[in-house]
């Protein structure tokens, strides 16, 4: 389907939207948005660069806001526009505010930049007719916005592996992919050099690479007074250092999805000349509609495809992206493993009775708890606890206390719980805030037991039941902590 898009900034008479109008405003308000030095003349240079429609882009100060429906829990969400390649992305004329928006918190969306998106498009491109599952690598995958996204674009069957360097930032990966609710992924903390171990593994793996960032100035202007040449270099160092780490972990004719939030040659195109000359990788290009003002470009040396993202000429942010095939066999190891571990089949039968399609599953312990995986993960996940640090592997369901379950929050947002096991009790708007809060609830109750709190038909934590209260189970570490608007 050809999509146009239109820019939302206001619109001006024909006469004034010309390149002479747009510089002229740009020399006027420069004292109140400086880019950083010689960064224009710089940008010039790049292929497809519109310096009038950048200008007036950053300096209109208009906020495009976008999601990402969650296609695997139906949301009454309201929204004004779809982004063009990605058939789940919208976008919102008017920003609500999604931290008092229990749907977010349900996992029914993801707030999450237009331009980023477009990787479900490579994805969706580089296995349209692959029916064997396969495995796919998220290396650097925090706040878990792209992770979500491959997820929406996997089957089942696939598996999906989310990596975060940055031990602090693991948290809100794991609990990002919590809200999504499935459970063919695995998350870890790990250097890329670690997954040098595990050769040839990873069918596709996406590094979203650490970067100057240039292409976040409008979402940020204070990002610009950290932006330096100097920086740029330093990032070029360190985005070849992450890919020749990473790069025996791909498969032969394995994938490389590489994406940056910069303008900067250096960070874009000479990578991808670095990649084919360095290594054995070719350029795979990728389609793309001209109505949706992406500037595809070639890379100067090897004539490597990417594609560019600027803001004024896509309703989104900047991007790079390309995509890179794996030609030569890094070597490998066979990673099946019949380790298993020896669990009581009473339990079992009984942790069987909370799940749908309960046969799909691998069940296992970790120390007390119970935790579920696709059946056809068991072995690259005994394969991926010899080699890497493990923060979550598919659903943790809880904790057995004799005939009864103490079930686990990611049960509760997970596509895998059988609800018939458990009482649900809905709520509005105000119960679900109070609720998401841990505040008291304002709430009639005549069940007892564990009930799932739900809103609009989606789940949103546990509660136990009691005759007299009603015990809050929601995760103090992601409870709403701010006051609401105009409190």
């Amino acid at each position: 389907m050809r999509v146009t898009i239109t820019s939302r900034s206001k619109i001006l008479p024909k006469t004034a939207q010309t390149p002479e109008y747009f510089l002229r405003k740009f020399e006027t308000d420069m004292d109140n948005y400086a880019f950083p030095p010689h960064f224009l003349e710089q940008l010039a240079t790049e292929p497809g660069f519109n310096e009038a429609s950048f200008i007036e882009a950053h300096q209109n100060n208009t906020s495009i806001t976008s999601v990402r429906l969650n296609p695997f829990k139906l949301s009454p969400l309201k929204t004004d526009g779809q982004v063009a390649w990605c058939a789940e992305g919208r976008y919102i004329n008017i920003r609500p505010s999604f931290t008092f928006d229990p749907l977010f918190h349900a996992g029914a969306y993801y707030v999450q930049e237009a331009s980023s998106m477009f990787i479900a498009h490579i994805l969706q491109t580089i296995r349209p007719d692959k029916e064997e599952p396969i495995k796919v690598l998220d290396l650097c995958a925090a706040p878990g916005g792209k992770s979500t996204l491959l997820n929406s674009a996997l089957e089942p069957a696939d598996l999906l592996v989310a990596n975060e360097i940055i031990k602090t930032r693991v948290p809100i990966l794991t609990d990002n992919l919590t809200r999504w609710g499935t459970s063919n992924t695995i998350v870890t903390n790990n250097d890329p050099r670690d997954f040098s171990a595990i050769k040839g593994f990873f069918d596709v793996v996406l590094v979203d690479a650490p970067c100057s960032g240039s292409g976040m100035f409008r979402k940020d202007p204070a990002a610009m007074n950290e932006w330096s040449e100097a920086n740029v270099n330093l990032c070029h160092q360190r985005q070849e250092r992450i890919l020749a780490d990473v790069y025996p972990a791909i498969a032969e004719d394995g994938y490389l999805i590489y994406s940056t939030c910069s303008y900067s040659h250096q960070e874009n195109e000479d990578i991808l000349d670095w990649l084919c000359a360095e290594f054995d990788m070719e350029s795979v290009r990728i389609p793309i509609y001209k109505e949706w003002g992406i500037v595809e470009t070639e890379s100067p040396q090897q004539k490597a495809w990417g594609y560019r993202f600027y803001p004024g000429q896509v309703l989104g942010e900047g991007l790079f992206a390309a995509c890179l095939r794996k030609r030569e066999n890094s070597g490998g190891s066979n990673y099946k493993s019949n380790a298993q571990q020896k669990l009581p089949m009473k339990e079992i039968e009984q942790i069987k009775t909370y799940l749908n399609s309960p046969e799909d599953f691998y069940l296992f312990k970790v120390a007390e708890d119970w935790l579920a995986i696709n059946r056809e993960h068991k072995e690259s996940l005994n394969a991926l606890h010899r080699h890497l640090y493990i923060k979550k592997s598919g659903v943790r369901i809880g904790k057995l206390a004799g005939r009864d379950l103490i079930p686990d929050h990611e049960l509760a947002q997970s596509l895998i719980i059988n609800k018939d096991e458990f009482l649900t009790t809905p709520l509005n708007k105000d119960q679900a805030i109070q609720y998401l809060r841990r505040d008291n609830i304002d709430i009639t109750i005549a069940d007892k037991g564990w009930s799932l709190m739900e809103y609009e038909g989606l789940a949103l934590g546990w509660a136990k039941l009691l005759p007299n209260r009603i015990n809050n189970y929601y995760p103090k570490e992601i409870r709403i902590l701010a006051n609401a608007p105009g409190n």
